[in-house]
């Protein structure tokens, strides 16, 4: 495994000066602007990416004022309590994309939220106390607890929130390959646990978020 410095020389002779490097790289949001989000903010987030996991994001994203609508704001308390009937009838509503399963995930998640909020004051508390040095943890809690938040679609949820957070793209994979963290694509807990360390040692190294470092191992190999 190279250090960071190998790293970031690596994508910086390839881009040409610092500055070009910078400005591709994220900034994730500080602890006080995750507090200051309200929990509907969340549920609307994490559900705009259930949805948009196979799907084209313009298609969603056009869509979104129609769930906004039909799902009272996301509010989580509202959403959790909503009836059979109020969601068998969203099938009927074209302002929306009418996939029952990932309507259901709705009301589910809002429920697991609820959980969260009742434990921790809000979603943006939880989160900002999490630390990045056991994302991984917070991308198993997300998966095991919530509905439809397998694969990368609970990592991307935080990045879309601006919580740090690494993701497992093509790219970072076959870096992680090159790097000799990983021989696949990281599934296991056991794997996991080692891209977590070979993240935390870099951010070690550089004191760059999670989120800059994956950025900049994924260039290493495509960019």
């Amino acid at each position: 495994m190279k250090d960071f410095d190998w790293i970031y020389q690596h994508v910086l002779e390839r881009l040409g000066s610092a500055r070009e490097v910078e400005r591709y790289l994220s900034k994730p949001a500080s602890a006080g602007q995750l507090k200051a989000q309200d929990d509907a903010f969340y549920l609307s987030t994490l559900c705009r990416r259930v949805f948009r996991a196979g799907l084209k994001h313009s298609v969603v994203d056009n869509k979104w004022p129609g769930f906004e609508q039909a799902f009272f704001g996301f509010n989580p308390r509202r959403v959790a309590m909503m009836s059979d009937e109020e969601m068998d009838a969203l099938m009927g509503n074209t302002e929306i994309i009418r996939h029952w399963q990932k309507i259901k995930s709705v009301r589910y998640n809002a429920g697991f939220m609820l959980e969260i909020i009742e434990q921790h004051g809000s979603i943006g508390h939880w989160l900002a106390q999490w630390p990045a040095e056991d994302i991984v943890a917070l991308w198993t809690l997300l998966k095991k607890e919530g509905a439809q938040l397998g694969g990368n679609s609970g990592p991307y949820f935080l990045r879309m929130v601006g919580k740090d957070t690494f993701i497992l793209t093509e790219d970072l994979v076959v870096a992680l390959k090159a790097q000799g963290i990983v021989d696949k694509k990281p599934d296991s807990q056991k794997d996991l646990k080692r891209v977590q360390g070979a993240f935390n040692h870099w951010a070690e190294q550089s004191g760059r978020p999670l989120c800059q470092i994956s950025q900049l191992l994924a260039m290493t190999v495509n960019y």
